[in-house]
């Protein structure tokens, strides 16, 4: 099936924040992107890889992340939902959704991209505490944040703005429990309908993957990221947020329909630079590379319509045990045509997580327990994943029958 979703990519930033892997293109902090002539230039690879795509259904959701995408003036974000428009066509009601950070947009530019067509925002907040954002390397300090979040309700409240999520980063350096629930009640009388909370992961190649290695920094003990889980599932809860998803908490008819396509295993087409998408059913990852990305794009029309990786099973189970429905395993298992003896491991694997309270099963369909299970997600699956390649390489390793 053809996807009905759109990931677009704009590596452009500032600065790189220290944990970020991400394929980012820093400018420098006084750097205007709408000017700037990599971006520009970086847009015209852009507009001719959506106009070159094969097009497809109208589109439901889009999404425009990177980077920094409101380093974008509001004319050429409207510039690419057009091309996105001309090629795909945007079904009505369709989630538009731009990532901001709040350094980098005021007023005027929110109502601009407001006018350009967005309706869902995401604010890139991590953090209210000035001296824990200072050693993330971001370019904002607590009181930018509070002035952007206040600037998204009330374009909520006025009906400009259909919804909008806060991120924030648990188990940062200085951060014990009380420093965290600190931040989660300021998160929470700012109102936002929608909060993504997500663990720090200490990435190769970052600056804070060199500072651990130092033994400069100062991260909380492991044992505090479950405790800092359940304060968050305990606080946002009780506030009338649903849990829906690991990382992710919404009021009712906030939940975020884009994430919601990754997390069910359908497609979606991915565009730019570094960008991964996976258009009916075959994953495809352009390089995270100006260049590689630029010379991508001329050998694309060399390429089959359907190049690139299918979804394995392991990682659409690992999604679907991401989220508060889980995953209907059998189907999974007919879809992916995984044998008897392979699924009967399976399960038998899974059902230990079970014993322990971990898992939940209901029916053919398993997911993990909230908030344990899901406060031990990363854990859980990893060690699931772990055992799942352990399985495809015994069953690669058997001898082939004779005919």
């Amino acid at each position: 099936m053809d996807p009905r979703s759109a990931y677009v990519h704009i590596p452009f930033c500032h600065r790189r924040c220290f944990y970020c892997d991400f394929p980012v293109v820093p400018l420098g902090d006084r750097a205007d992107g709408a000017t700037s002539g990599s971006v520009v230039a970086y847009l015209d690879l852009l507009h001719r890889e959506i106009a070159s795509s094969p097009g497809g259904p109208a589109l439901a959701t889009v999404y425009l992340g990177g980077g920094t995408p409101s380093m974008l003036s509001s004319a050429q974000v409207a510039g690419i939902l057009e091309a996105l428009d001309r090629r795909f066509g945007l079904a009505p009601g369709a989630e538009l959704s731009l990532e901001l950070d709040p350094a980098s947009f005021d007023l005027a530019r929110l109502a601009g991209y407001l006018a350009a067509g967005i309706n869902r925002v995401s604010l890139g907040g991590q953090s209210f505490d000035d001296d824990v954002l200072a050693d993330l390397g971001r370019r904002h300090r607590g009181a930018d944040l509070r002035e952007a979040a206040g600037w998204l309700g009330l374009a909520q409240r006025r009906g400009d703005l259909a919804s909008w999520s806060l991120d924030l980063i648990q188990g940062l350096p200085r951060q014990d429990a009380a420093h965290w629930d600190d931040q989660l009640r300021e998160a929470l009388a700012l109102e936002p309908p929608h909060l993504s909370v997500y663990d720090l992961s200490i990435e190769p190649g970052t600056v804070f993957e060199r500072r651990l290695a130092l033994g400069e920094l100062a991260l909380p003990p492991e044992d505090l990221a479950a405790d800092l889980m359940d304060l968050t599932w305990a606080r946002l809860t009780a506030a009338g947020y649903g849990h829906y998803e690991v990382s992710n908490y919404a009021l009712p008819g906030h939940a975020s329909r884009h994430n919601r396509v990754y997390w069910s295993g359908a497609g979606w087409w991915g565009f730019g630079m570094g960008a991964t998408g996976a258009p009916r059913g075959r994953r495809r990852a352009h390089p995270r590379t100006r260049a590689g990305y630029e010379e991508a794009l001329a050998a694309q029309a060399e390429e089959p319509a359907d190049a690139g990786e299918g979804l394995p099973f392991d990682e659409r189970l690992m999604v679907g045990l991401r989220c508060r429905e889980g995953v209907n395993l059998e189907r999974l298992a007919r879809q992916e045509r995984i044998d008897a003896s392979q699924l009967e491991g399976l399960r038998a694997r899974l059902s230990t997580y079970e014993r322990r309270g971990l898992l939940r099963i209901e029916g053919p369909r398993w997911r993990l327990a909230d908030p344990q299970g899901l406060a031990l997600s990363n854990g859980v699956l990893r060690e699931m994943l772990v055992w799942w390649q352990e399985q495809e390489r015994e069953q690669e390793s058997m001898p082939v029958p004779a005919p």
